[in-house]
């Protein structure tokens, strides 16, 4: 078995300790915050980010990032995407030789519009992409904490390090499907988010669930168009980590970011949400460099655009359902429409 350092202690990178230590992995978990940290030795669970769910003994929690990264074979991010270049530049001189980068984290970087991989090798120099992969598709940390069946992908240039991260992760309840479209993969786990703030905001609205049938729907549709613009491949919008992410987020109680839409649509300004949530929405970033992006790649991305003006224009969310639904005529797939 392998000794696995988890970079984060929210609840993903919680819910990633109990998972592989009940796998039999040797698991050492870091995080920044001493209080929490204390608190988490002591009681054996992670009270403010997963309560009620009890973290393994054999999980070795530390402050110390040392400590975490310098015996570790995988190395595993699991801290906000906005964090992550610090975190990389911070551990660069002790990442053992051989070690695999393991990206569980769902953004972009908000200053340079980069993808996780992107940062990594703007990091840690381009090589060290045939050691990285990303983790990413449908699966809530309070739900895998507890057992619950969920299916993720993992992504990589190289097909044996995405083999290894398969066989790191794979139990009788968390499955692991591989994929070479490490772009896709991450751009469909970073921009869903934006669609589940959107979801939010129509629940928030009080609209119904032909309202929100339509928005995931063509919610995808944005999704992909960004995505196979930046390298994507369209299919794999369709997968795990697009589609089945995207239902997901926009459908669950245990989702930051459509929680986050719901109390704007339900009149709190975004100060107001983002205070009352306590923990990162990556949304709110993602929406703010998606924006730019959809602009220099001359992407059609008219309900991120709504999102962007919503949560950092500060425009009615009915003013913007109502100028949606009274956009010109189009066709719904454009490609099979001869000009």
């Amino acid at each position: 078995m392998h000794p696995v350092c988890i970079l984060g202690a929210g609840s993903w990178g919680t819910a990633q300790a109990i998972l592989l230590s009940l796998s039999g992995h040797k698991v050492t978990m870091w995080g920044r915050e001493q209080d929490g940290i204390s608190q988490m030795k002591l009681t054996g669970e992670n009270r403010q980010y997963l309560p009620g769910v009890a973290i393994p003994k054999s999980v070795h929690i530390t402050s110390d990032i040392y400590e975490a990264v310098k015996p570790a074979k995988m190395i595993i991010l699991a801290v906000p995407a906005q964090t992550v270049r610090q975190v990389l530049t911070s551990i660069a001189p002790i990442i053992p030789a051989g070690a695999l980068i393991i990206n569980t984290s769902k953004g972009l970087e908000i200053e340079k519009g980069m993808r996780m991989s992107q940062v990594t090798a703007d990091v840690l120099g381009q090589d060290i992409l045939k050691r990285y992969a990303v983790l990413s598709g449908p699966s809530h940390a309070e739900e895998v904490a507890r057992k619950v069946p969920t299916v993720v992908t993992a992504a990589s240039i190289n097909l044996k390090t995405a083999h290894q991260v398969q066989d790191l992760y794979m139990t009788s309840w968390f499955r692991v499907y591989t994929n070479p479209d490490v772009a896709g993969v991450e751009l469909g786990g970073a921009l869903k988010n934006i669609v589940a703030i959107a979801a939010g905001i129509i629940r928030g609205l009080g609209y119904g669930d032909n309202t929100l049938a339509a928005l995931i729907t063509r919610g995808l549709t944005e999704m992909t168009r960004l995505g196979v613009a930046m390298g994507g491949d369209f299919r794999t919008f369709a997968g795990l980590s697009g589609l089945g992410d995207l239902v997901v987020t926009c459908g669950s109680i245990h989702s930051r970011n459509q929680r986050a839409g719901m109390m704007i649509g339900q009149g709190l300004t975004l100060a107001e949400t983002l205070d009352k949530i306590g923990m990162v929405v990556e949304g709110v970033y993602t929406s703010k460099i998606a924006h730019k992006l959809a602009e220099s790649f001359q992407v059609d991305m008219p309900i991120a655009r709504a999102c962007y003006r919503i949560l950092h224009e500060q425009v009615n969310p009915r003013d913007e359902v109502d100028r949606l639904m009274k956009r010109g005529k189009k066709h719904e797939i454009e490609d099979l429409v001869q000009p």
